[in-house]
């Protein structure tokens, strides 16, 4: 709605209130401003006190500058991947001038946007086994004006393996089986096979450092998004498939959030 009621957002507040919603406030000028009209501005708050996602609802959420479509069936883009944009770029250095890159378990494309938008000499594949993903990875790299290469393949195992490459990223899901067990409402309306890694977590780690490291250049840099407490883990499998220079990195909350090596 272009002008927000005062009395609408007040009543909107109080049914984010009631639903347990921390942010109620903040929660309800959000959908004030991105609804059409009142009546589908209860229902949405309605929806969102019942613990539906607040990006799922808004149909859009910003990631590294770029707004992003999500919606059911792909993970939403979340501040503390920024990290793992930010290990990357803080690199670049490290690449060639014209680098090809891959994203693993791409989802929304928002790792392969966010780097093709600060480096547009970059060529990169996302890659997921979703179609559904996909979708909106297509849909994003369309309305962001980027070109980004999207193919729809289990990382785990792959039909195809590219080319040679300088840089692999990838969010893969990490969460245990304990992490399953206990989520949070709105982490439930996620898909499960973006967020379960296996009983520790680590599956994906393991899995995808010793098959797609044979594709990276030497030199080229592989980077990890982790879950806080698998810094050591994740970076003792990076070492024991040969990988150098390892690093584990913190985000803006201090806790590991990146681990990222170089191939031997």
């Amino acid at each position: 709605m272009k002008q927000t009621d005062t009395a609408l957002l007040r009543e909107l507040t109080e049914i984010l209130r009631a639903g347990g919603i921390e942010d109620a406030g903040l929660e309800a000028q959000w959908i004030c401003g991105d609804m059409p009209d009142a009546e589908r501005a209860r229902e949405t708050a309605k929806r969102r006190a019942a613990h539906e996602p607040l990006q799922y609802l808004l149909g859009t959420w910003e990631f590294y500058g770029l707004p992003m479509q999500v919606g059911p069936g792909v993970l939403i883009p979340r501040a503390d991947t920024e990290t793992l944009v930010d290990a990357v770029l803080e690199r670049q250095q490290h690449l060639p001038q014209t680098p090809a890159a891959a994203d693993l378990c791409t989802g929304s494309g928002c790792i392969a946007l966010a780097l093709k938008s600060r480096l547009p000499q970059l060529t990169v594949t996302g890659i997921d086994k979703s179609e559904t993903a996909l979708g909106y990875a297509r849909r994003n790299a369309g309305a962001n004006r980027l070109d980004v290469q999207w193919c729809c393949d289990d990382v785990l195992a792959p039909a195809n393996l590219p080319g040679m490459l300088d840089l692999i990223v990838c969010n893969p899901p990490y969460l245990t089986a304990d992490d399953m067990a206990n989520l949070q409402q709105e982490v439930a309306f996620e898909p499960e096979e973006a967020l379960f890694g296996g009983a520790d977590g680590l599956d994906f780690y393991r899995s995808i450092t010793a098959l797609w490291k044979d594709v990276l250049r030497q030199g080229g840099l592989l980077a990890y998004e982790i879950g806080c407490t698998q810094g050591a883990a994740v970076e003792a499998i990076l070492r024991q498939n040969g990988f150098r220079d390892t690093e584990i990195i913190r985000d803006l909350s201090g806790l590991e959030r990146v681990v990222l090596g170089y191939r031997s």
